[in-house]
């Protein structure tokens, strides 16, 4: 199911394209700059077990992006008044990249403890040093594919062969992700910092072969958390979920179930 729902105790001009799928324990999932689409199989995969809620991140995929949302912050609010304004409670929050980021965020500015509990995949949002993000804007298609796949031949796709939509979509998304992360690149230097605040349990899992953000990076996430763990997925680069999908939703259901509080039945939405 599908549905365009207003945030209005946020702000009165956002609303969220949202797909709901499945019953139970409520899992936001956050896509990153590639759009919804990186994150779908994961989220019909998920709602087996679980309540899925995937929203389009405002700008991306023609959705409208009100003009004073011009950060994550901004976006990680916007999501907290919508779990909030939905009265659910004990959200799993999982965040691929650019949505990686934005969990964090959430998490770190959670006072009412919506969100229990936190899994990052390959998330942007922080800096490690000697090993800067990868300016993924100034790659070439087949760069893009050699940074992002542990097996870029299969994933490489020719833009010369994508239809004009496809471009201008995938062109548009770009300078949305510019708009919110572009400067400083893909990163925010306090979030580190305040992580050490959140006390939710978190999951980082990173493809071992993720050259836009490499491993250490899902290392320094966790050491940064109060309670974090850190999984590698092995043949996977940026997008585990999709070059390695039953082992990375594997992890994710074991946090899934590690994390759950409320008995089944008392979950609202």
């Amino acid at each position: 199911m599908t549905s365009d729902l207003a945030a209005e105790a946020v702000h009165p001009d956002l609303s969220f394209t949202l797909s709901e799928a499945g019953t139970g324990r409520p899992v936001l999932i956050l896509h990153g700059g590639g759009g919804p689409a990186t994150v779908a199989g994961l989220a019909r995969s998920i709602a087996r077990t679980a309540h899925a809620l995937t929203p389009v991140h405002p700008g991306w995929d023609g959705t409208q992006r009100p003009e004073w949302l011009t950060s994550v912050g901004d976006l990680a609010s916007a999501y907290l008044g919508l779990l909030r304004d939905r009265g659910l409670h004990d959200v799993l929050v999982v965040g691929s990249s650019l949505g990686g980021w934005i969990a964090a965020e959430t998490a770190a500015r959670d006072t009412g403890g919506v969100v229990t509990a936190l899994v990052l995949v390959d998330a942007v949002g922080v800096h490690v040093e000697a090993e800067p993000i990868t300016d993924f804007a100034a790659l070439d298609a087949r760069e893009a594919a050699d940074h992002s796949w542990h097996d870029p031949d299969r994933h490489y796709v020719d833009p010369a062969g994508l239809p004009v939509e496809e471009l201008a979509r995938r062109k548009a998304n770009m300078a949305t992700m510019h708009a919110l992360a572009g400067d400083p690149y893909m990163h925010d230097p306090t979030l580190l910092h305040r992580l050490g605040g959140v006390r939710v349990p978190a999951l980082l899992i990173w493809g071992e072969s993720d050259r836009i953000v490499t491993p250490a990076y899902g290392a320094a996430y966790a050491a940064a958390f109060a309670d974090g763990t850190f999984e590698v997925v092995p043949q996977a680069g940026h997008l585990p979920q999709i070059e390695q999908p039953e082992a990375t939703l594997a992890l994710i259901e074991a946090h899934l179930r590690r994390t759950t509080t409320a008995p089944c039945g008392e979950w609202r939405g």
